[in-house]
């Protein structure tokens, strides 16, 4: 089970930038997005193995969950009982650089 959950500045980040942009049409929307992804990303504490592998990064150990359009990438450290969220992307957006 997992201890925590933490969010890198670079998540914490995007999830600013999503806010600000749903925001210019409506403020109550993004706020519902932003608390939906939240509540997505704090059932990895129950099921971290929960996402699929990145499939730009394949052999690295990082894992995501599609919520609505968003990709919410992660990283499970077992050893400390603790779910990193490393960032979240548009979901037509392809990575092209290691999280």
């Amino acid at each position: 089970m997992v201890q925590e959950i933490v969010w890198t500045p670079r998540a914490v980040g995007d999830l600013r930038k999503i806010h600000d942009y749903i925001a210019v049409d409506s403020i109550r929307y993004a706020q519902v997005q932003i608390e939906t992804i939240q509540a997505a990303a704090l059932t990895l504490s129950e099921f971290p193995s929960l996402g699929r592998r990145v499939p730009e990064f394949p052999n690295l150990p990082y894992r995501e969950i599609i919520v609505g359009n968003y990709r919410v990438m992660y990283r499970f450290e077992e050893q400390r009982a603790r779910v990193l969220i490393m960032t979240i992307a548009h979901g037509r957006q392809m990575l092209s650089e290691p999280l």
